[in-house]
């Protein structure tokens, strides 16, 4: 029984040294130099500076490789990103139809890239029915998660930028050939991304041109949303790095005017951290930790709240437009996204949305949801010129 006393004292005191270690040990992997430009180019956005063979966790019967590419910012500046393209060995020659993936949160600084995940290809819908099609699969990091830079989260045109110069890059790969025939796929934050590639191409890059744009449980009212889930885990996670992202890009908008003390400590060390892979756990149990909202002032007022407002995709869409939506999603509230798509309805766009009853945010792209072969089907359509619906849907 004396010994329970020196016991308790020694796990007081080693208890400080096990979270740092964890703190330590949980930071995201510095990318390798694969990532870094070191030599210069004819600076145009797309252009393929490097590509090499990528196997980590790749299906049986698939090729693919890593690229580093040029892209741009939202001043025009140059900056760099990086890719996954994927197709199957034994597609036609080609050139092949594309499908470019936007994928959803995993972080906002160097390391987070699905590219250098253990896990890569996790939460990508319907990948096995996509690449038995023969579709050249091309899945943009980003800036920022990968190579240097600040990261465009939930920016739309600085995410829909890397999506539209990795096929613009992947046309320049020896060892696949693209056709100019490309659908979009986004889910969540990559959902944003989708919508705003569908209202950018037409500008910025009028050599992609978009056969159809598909958004998952996609970011669209980005005020409605941050004011709806900020009081919840994943919800903190979210406003960390909308906060951290935002303050970042856009002079006008401060962290210390929206999260002070504790909060804003415990927001900032969110934002250096990953939300996806095995070191994810750290960045779950300090959102846990943080309680309540990281926000001391409304995110919806001031200069954030007309960011987000800015960051909202409300078209045009010059392509069709499907919607889905889980209906039992907890980061993205089906009544907000039904509201959107309402609303941009009643504006005259276009859009085909389908509801998903019993699917959460993750579970409505995972392999046993009915979006999958829905997915493929709707994108096989677009490939083959079939007209889509001439008014809104909803199903």
């Amino acid at each position: 029984m004396r010994r329970l006393p020196r016991l308790l004292l020694i796990a007081l005191a080693a208890a400080p040294l096990l979270v740092l270690a964890a703190w330590w040990l949980t930071l995201p992997t510095t990318p390798d130099p694969f990532y870094n430009a070191t030599y210069r180019v004819p600076f145009r956005p797309g252009t393929l500076l490097r590509q090499e063979p990528f196997t980590r966790g790749v299906p049986e019967g698939v090729i693919a490789w890593r690229i580093l590419h040029a892209t741009t910012r939202d001043d025009g500046s140059p900056t760099l990103a990086s890719a996954i393209v994927m197709v199957a060995r034994g597609a036609p020659a080609g050139p092949r139809p594309v499908v470019a993936w936007a994928h959803g949160t995993t972080g906002i600084v160097r390391g987070c890239a699905p590219s250098l995940l253990g896990e890569p290809f996790a939460h990508v819908p319907a990948l096995q029915p996509l690449l038995a099609q023969g579709w050249v699969w091309v899945a943009t990091d980003y800036v920022g998660l990968g190579a240097a830079g600040i990261h465009p989260y939930l920016v739309g045109a600085g995410q829909a930028r890397s999506a539209l110069d990795a096929v613009r890059a992947a046309r320049q790969m020896a060892g696949v050939a693209l056709a100019d025939r490309t659908v979009v796929w986004g889910h969540s934050q990559g959902g944003n991304a989708a919508l705003w590639a569908g209202m950018l191409a037409p500008g910025y890059a009028p050599d992609v041109p978009l056969a159809g744009i598909a958004a998952l449980a996609p970011a669209s009212d980005l005020p409605a949303l941050m004011s709806a889930v900020q009081h919840t885990p994943i919800g903190r996670i979210t406003s960390s790095y909308v906060l951290q992202a935002y303050s970042d890009t856009y002079g006008d908008v401060k962290i210390d005017a929206y999260a002070r003390g504790w909060p804003a400590l415990m927001a900032r060390d969110i934002a250096s951290r990953c939300s996806a892979g095995g070191k994810a756990v750290f960045t779950a149990l300090e959102a846990v930790a943080a309680g309540g909202s990281i926000f001391s002032t409304p995110p919806t007022g001031g200069a954030l709240g007309q960011r987000l407002a800015e960051n909202t995709p409300v078209g045009p869409w010059a392509q069709p437009v499907l919607v889905a939506q889980g209906l039992a999603d907890e980061l993205v509230l089906p009544e907000v996204q039904s509201r959107f798509v309402a609303a941009r309805c009643q504006a005259g766009r276009v859009i085909d949305y389908r509801r998903y009853a019993g699917r959460d945010h993750l579970s409505v792209v995972e392999g046993d949801s009915p979006l999958g072969g829905e997915l493929v089907e709707w994108t096989r359509q677009r490939f083959d010129g079939v007209p889509a619906e001439g008014a809104c849907r909803e199903r």
